[in-house]
Order: C-alpha cells, then structure tokens, then sequence
C-alpha cells in the first residue's frame, strides 16, 4: 500500500469513528427533574385505586386516620405496607424520559387500554390523579406515564409487583390466633362425626371414645390443632353474612377452649373461582377467604385419620 492509500485509510478510519460516537444511540433526557405530582406529599393521599392488567382492582381509603378495604366493609389494611408505596409514588420524576410519542404506549404497556398497573389517586383536597406503570425493560425498573400526559419515563422506584391487587398484600393475614400451649380442648365437627380432643397437664392430647387396642397419632393431632389455632386468611370478605356462604349448615366447626375463653371456627362454602372456603370466627365481625389446603382437612378429616396405622405383625 502506497502513501496515499495509507493517509485515504486513516481518513476513513477517522470518519467511520466520528460517525459511530455521533449517531449512537443517547438515552433521551429532559435536562432538568421534575416531581410528577409537585406539591404532593404521602400524607396527603387518602384513597389509592389499583387495577392490574386483568381487570382486577383493589381499593385502599382512609377513614377517621386509618387505612381499610372500602369494599370489604372498611377491613383495616395495614399502613406499614402503604405508606412505603406512597413515599415511592410521590417521588417519581421525569428524570430519565425514555419517550413523548403517544405510539410508544402500547408497546411500553403504559396505554389507558394496555398498562400492568393503573393507579388511581385522590388526595384530602379532592385532587385526583392517575398514572400507569407499564413493562420492566429490566429487573427492577418500570415504564410509568402520568394520564393524559405523552411522556413515558423509567423508574427504578416502583415496579408493578409492588402495586398487588390482592388484599392479603395489605392487610394482616393472620385472621385469627391463639397459643397452641393454652388450647385445652379442641372439638371437630363435620361429615364424619364429632371428635373431641383433651389435653393433659403434660401436655399429650386424647380422644374420646378411643377404642382397646388403637392408638393416636400424635402428628396428625398436632397437624389439627396447629390448623384450627391459626387461621391465614386469603382474602377479607366483609361483616355481611350471605346466604352464599352456607354458615347456617357449616361444613366444619371447631370449638377451640381455654381456661379463659371458648371460640368457635366455622367453615363453609368453597369458592369456585379461587377455591377458598369461606371462615368465620366468633372473635371477629369479619367473614374470610381461607386457602383450600388449609380448610379442607378440617371438613375431611374422619376417626380412622387421627389412628396410628395397625402394624402387621411379620410371619
């Protein structure tokens, strides 16, 4: 290669870099940050309407300085788990705009047709907002539009997965609950009969009308009480009781009983749509979704169950 050929390359080299650091792809930016909401602060939200990407929605509200479920007859929710997300919705911004072409919407799922999560806010002046959070192009960050705004941004703040529509997520699972070491008889009534468990000061646990010969079997007795002496709701269904959820003809009941108190754990019809049973506890206003695998031992459980296995003696 001659002289000439060797500076024309160097020429082209040059050229091929400048356009390389020219034309690459910037990630676009606004120059300055600005809050989404200006002005807003967490403590002024007082209702949040979340609807995921199925039509589900969930509502949280504020009544009398306490966070509840609206629609389930203002079942307390509990504000250690808002709280945060509302720190996370009143700080994001237009920091790192990603787009401001409304075609981009569908495809980054921030449409008020297409979104994953669509977030309605109302605040104690009666402001109300929405924005949408949208795909996660990356663990942990999220597509977010304010509604009727073209801008779409990310945000490493708030993912959709934050946003849940089931209400175990925000209030205390734990429906109700008492010490397993204070239980001192527990009765299970259903199909199958009626079986009444005593403990003894030392604590091992009978059965009554235990026939000669059999035996109890000490891990599906404890199996029991530990499912009747704490029950994990799945969702809150409110303080009416409908005739839908069969409670007048149970499919279970079981009495718990301490020295101070006796409860009484009633179970009824299953739901189709998720497969929990309805629950209600004589300590509590509130009917409950309870988990299928939680319930139906209790409304299955026969005599023959709570025996330790006959042992075949060998030949």
């Amino acid at each position: 290669m001659n002289r000439n050929h060797q500076i024309l390359a160097v020429i082209l080299a040059i050229q091929l870099a400048l356009s390389v650091i020219v034309l690459w792809p910037k990630p676009a930016t606004t120059g300055e940050s600005e809050p989404f909401f200006p002005d807003l602060q967490a403590i002024d939200i007082v209702a949040l309407t979340i609807t995921d990407n199925q039509g589900k929605a969930i509502t949280l509200r504020q009544v009398a300085g306490n966070w509840v479920l609206p629609e389930a007859d203002d079942f307390p929710a509990k504000a250690d788990s808002i709280t945060p997300v509302l720190d996370k919705i009143v700080g994001l911004n237009t920091e790192r705009l990603v787009t401001r072409t409304d075609a981009s919407h569908k495809r980054l799922q921030v449409a008020e047709d297409d979104f994953m999560r669509c977030v309605d806010m109302e605040t104690a002046g009666g402001a109300k907002h929405t924005f949408y959070v949208g795909s996660s192009p990356r663990y942990g960050a999220s597509h977010v539009r304010v509604d009727g705004r073209s801008e779409t941004y990310l945000t490493n703040d708030l993912t959709a997965w934050e946003l849940n529509v089931n209400a175990a997520s925000w209030v205390d699972s734990i429906y109700f609950g008492v010490e397993r070491d204070q239980l001192t008889e527990v009765i299970l009534e259903n199909a199958n009969g009626t079986f009444a468990f005593t403990k003894d000061d030392e604590g091992n646990w009978s059965l009554a009308g235990l026939a000669a010969g059999e035996h109890l079997s000490a891990d599906k007795v404890n199996g029991l009480v530990n499912q009747a002496s704490s029950v994990t709701l799945t969702k809150p269904l409110g303080k009416q009781k409908l005739a839908e959820y069969r409670l007048d003809t149970p499919q279970a009941v079981v009495t718990l009983k301490t020295a101070e108190q006796t409860v009484t754990l009633l179970i009824g019809a299953q739901d189709p749509d998720d497969n929990s049973y309805v629950v209600h506890v004589s300590t509590s206003p509130y009917y409950v979704g309870v988990a299928e695998y939680n319930a139906k031992p209790l409304i299955e459980d026969a005599y023959s169950d709570f025996l330790e296995p006959e042992v075949t003696p060998t030949p």
